[in-house]
């Protein structure tokens, strides 16, 4: 197919059946190298597509956003969208309206967009710019509502796109404000069993933000109550002793024979990732501990299946048995290794590696 043929029929004014045809020409071409090299070529392309968003015709907005997905997996395609063509305002703006049809799609479309860490700081500073009206507070407002969007698009892509955002410390500054409430609006779905989506995005959020140390009290504070949130998913129908549950947070005290893990190994993973970050300060860990952390963990140790998880599990362990650092290196932030032990663990680790590796 010609170029000049190929933007005949992405324009606004071709037949339906015309720009269904060009745009689905187009999704195949950005599966190949050899595709994104001609896509990257002309300008018009992108123009043409994302002038196609605005059709009439609902059908050819979708398949429009959708191509849109395939040329933003390509990162210099994703850093050009936000950059040369700013359309992430107008993205934002359809996402806030609660009578879009395609919803979902161009949540799949921002996740892209905000996937690596160059473009997503792009990303950020354009929402906070005068040239965007829809600003993050209002995504985790949506997000958060029940039932939002009134053509039953259910925005759990957005949890992906916290996820990404958080990545970078402008976004856990901004889920990190403690006049913004956003930590408490997000905790909730640590349990949500109708999209593992959704979920995911938020637990690895939530996991992004506890890297910063300075905010570890507050968020085990009875302000956040971050621990329980994290905690629950992890516990099991075991039925505890009183000694065990002393000092347990009663949202995980007498769950009940029918109460089930967190089926994800991957989401496990970054719970108790979450929790061992939660430990890197003195007085986190003392907070961990003292809420019963060991027992819930340990009860997990037991019917743990996947290595990933059990190599996550044991390292939080150690944090919760072993003996207290040194004074001076309570921070395990800010412990500087020896270069000869450094060393040392990297050919353990190696080692390790090629062990897994011929198992």
């Amino acid at each position: 197919m010609e170029t000049e043929e190929i933007f005949q029929f992405l324009s606004p004014s071709a037949r339906i059946d015309v720009k269904a045809f060009a745009l689905d020409y187009v999704l195949g071409l950005t599966s190949t190298t050899e595709g994104k090299a001609l896509l990257s070529s002309d300008k018009r392309y992108i123009e043409s597509i994302f002038s196609l968003t605005k059709d009439s015709t609902s059908s050819i907005v979708k398949d429009s956003y959708i191509a849109l997905i395939g040329l933003s997996a390509d990162d210099a395609f994703a850093n050009t969208m936000i950059t040369d063509y700013c359309i992430v305002p107008s993205l934002l703006e359809y996402i806030v309206n609660e009578e879009s049809d395609h919803v979902d799609t161009v949540c799949m479309l921002l996740a892209n967009l905000s996937r690596n860490s160059f473009c997503c700081r792009k990303l950020i500073e354009l929402i906070d710019s005068e040239e965007c009206s829809v600003k993050l507070s209002k995504i985790v407002e949506v997000f958060c509502q029940k039932k939002f969007n009134k053509k039953e698009n259910n925005l759990d892509h957005l949890g992906l796109f916290l996820s990404n955002i958080t990545q970078l410390r402008e976004g856990r500054v901004f889920v990190l404000d403690r006049t913004q409430c956003v930590v408490q609006r997000l905790l909730p779905y640590t349990e949500y069993d109708a999209s593992e989506m959704r979920k995911g995005g938020v637990i690895g959020a939530l996991r992004n933000c506890c890297f910063e140390t300075d905010d570890h009290e507050w968020l085990l504070s009875d302000k956040v109550e971050i621990l329980p949130h994290l905690l629950l998913p992890l516990a099991g129908p075991e039925e505890l002793t009183e000694e065990d549950m002393e000092g347990m947070p009663d949202d995980l005290q007498y769950l009940g024979d029918d109460k089930k893990r967190e089926p994800n190994p991957n989401i496990r993973k970054m719970l108790i990732e979450s929790i061992c970050q939660l430990c890197s300060t003195k007085e986190g860990r003392k907070i961990v501990k003292d809420k019963r952390t060991y027992v819930i963990i340990r009860e997990l140790h037991k019917t743990e299946n996947d290595k990933e998880v059990c190599v996550a599990i044991e390292h939080l362990i150690q944090l919760l048995i072993g003996d207290e650092p040194e004074k001076g290196m309570e921070n395990l932030k800010t412990v500087e290794i020896p270069p000869e032990v450094d060393d040392k663990l990297n050919k353990i680790m190696l080692q390790h590696d090629k062990l897994e590796h011929n198992e």
